[in-house]
């Protein structure tokens, strides 16, 4: 009965995600990896968003990029692959065979057949050329141990191939080979992105052939998703589960049951947390913290309202769903920030409310532990927002 079950207001979930998403002053994490496991999945789709993420829940920030580039390119203790709906991901290492096993088969299957419905239709080399090209590709990134798409093209010139894709529609591109297939390797898990060219904030990527994962059946690896998930998120709806994770409803329900959520009462409904994770949780001290675009707390739900005023996503959010960089206290998202261009940090609250002298103290020291931590380096979003725009024009 819905009567019965605790209901878990918004106070609390603020509380929950102070600790659980690394964000309170005595939640920091000492290594990324530790944030990696903590959060599940970093989006990896900005690569600078990632560094930033991390750095805003280190408690030695100064560290973030030779700790991240000795997890990601030394240690191996982080992968950037693709997961949940396409998208590109950070996460740790120990969850490759999980992310592959719950999701990325089918975003690959779908991949995959994407790309040969869009080569037949442009006319371009047939799935059989297809899956030559691919193996030459494969063979020669073995060779070299790390390449970029247009070193491999050296090796195999068929990726340089090139087809329209959605003729005659208002997107009609034109789509090369290497990037697409490559695209669907990574998804494949047969590929994983290595080192930048350049600075950590390139988007210039070498490819290198992915070290080899244990098979889990899909079953298994979907509770064990959604077992981690909700540890870092819980309380959350099935909707929210089901955005995040691009799955059926039916899927996330036997994922819900095979970890034995238990069924909680949220204001967006009925929502769920591990067993061992119902009883209250206090309020901890009040905290400040500047999250890149992206973020995964920011993005973590599809339902929003108790940590994102509907009112404030017009400036924070792109036409797609993105969210940019966001200021946040004790639980909610209270404004923006933009790096200048000579470096300052700006930010600008949206939601006053409750934000007194102690608020914006802390918010100014976190955007002063930010620029000392970035230094020179010039951080730009890959999908901007009308505040971060402004701020970064201003």
């Amino acid at each position: 009965m819905s009567g019965q079950r605790r209901y878990i207001g918004v106070a609390e979930r603020r509380a929950r995600l102070a600790v659980g998403q690394r964000l309170a002053g005595a939640a920091r994490a000492g290594t990324p990896e530790e944030v990696g496991t903590s959060l599940v999945a970093l989006h990896g789709t900005d690569p600078a968003s990632v560094f930033l993420a991390v750095g805003a829940r280190l408690v030695d920030a100064t560290k973030t990029v030779p700790e991240m580039e000795r997890a990601l390119y030394e240690d191996r203790t982080l992968v950037r692959m693709h997961g949940m709906r396409h998208t590109v991901f950070v996460f740790p290492t120990e969850l490759v065979a999980v992310v592959h096993a719950s999701t990325a088969i089918a975003v690959a299957a779908r991949a995959r057949a994407a790309l040969i419905k869009d080569m037949a239709k442009a006319g371009a080399p047939d799935a059989e050329w297809l899956a030559e090209v691919e193996a030459s590709a494969l063979a020669a990134l073995a060779r070299r141990g790390e390449a970029t798409a247009v070193e491999l093209a050296q090796d195999e010139p068929r990726l340089r191939e090139q087809f329209v894709y959605a003729a005659g529609k208002s997107y009609e591109g034109v789509h090369t080979v290497s990037a697409r297939l490559l695209r669907v390797l990574g998804a494949e898990g047969r590929v994983v992105r290595g080192r930048p060219l350049g600075s950590w904030t390139s988007t210039q990527f070498r490819w290198a052939v992915a070290p080899p994962s244990a098979e889990l059946p899909v079953a298994e690896a979907q509770a064990e998703l959604v077992r981690r998930w909700l540890a870092a998120c819980g309380p959350a709806t099935e909707a929210d589960l089901k955005w995040w994770t691009g799955w059926k409803v039916s899927d996330v329900r036997a994922a819900l049951s095979a970890v034995g959520a238990v069924a909680v009462s949220v204001d967006e409904g009925v929502g769920y947390v591990l067993a061992d994770a119902v009883e209250p949780v206090a309020a901890g001290e009040p905290w400040a913290a500047l999250l890149p675009g992206l973020d995964p707390t920011a993005m973590g739900w599809r339902e929003r309202d108790w940590y994102c005023p509907a009112e404030l996503r017009s400036a924070l959010f792109d036409r797609s769903g993105n969210i940019g960089p966001t200021v946040w206290w004790d639980g909610r998202v209270v404004g923006g920030w933009a790096q200048r261009p000579d470096g300052e940090i700006a930010w600008r609250l949206l939601d006053a409310e409750g934000v007194g002298r102690e608020a914006r103290d802390a918010i100014e020291a976190e955007a002063a532990r930010l620029h000392a931590w970035v230094g020179p380096t010039r951080v730009t979003p890959r999908f901007r927002t009308p505040l971060e725009r402004e701020l970064a024009s201003g």
